[in-house]
């Protein structure tokens, strides 16, 4: 499997939108591939540039223990720019068609 495909396919994720991680594997050509790419993310480095945070479970939730630092880290780049969360869930809205 290609992490490069993935790489790519993350960074046309535009500001304000979001995308579960098995729909990123099918943007990468990568069909079923929802837990590679999860892999894939949590390997990237913590300084890297691609939007890592636009990347979320099939149940609109964020991944991360809820009240760890990287889930509050997360939240916040999100509501940053504009993505709404209901009850702990994104809005349907913010997601990629």
């Amino acid at each position: 499997m290609s992490k490069d495909a993935i790489y790519i396919a993350l960074a046309q994720i535009p500001q304000g939108k979001v995308v579960s991680y098995g729909e990123l594997g099918r943007r990468a050509g990568l069909a079923n591939a929802g837990r590679y790419v999860g892999t894939t993310l949590k390997q990237l480095p913590p300084n890297t540039q691609l939007p890592w945070h636009r990347v979320v479970n099939s149940k609109r939730e964020l991944s991360f223990p809820e009240g760890s630092e990287c889930h509050v880290r997360q939240r916040r780049r999100l509501e940053a720019e504009g993505i709404v969360f209901i009850n702990g869930r994104i809005d349907k809205s913010n997601f990629i068609n």
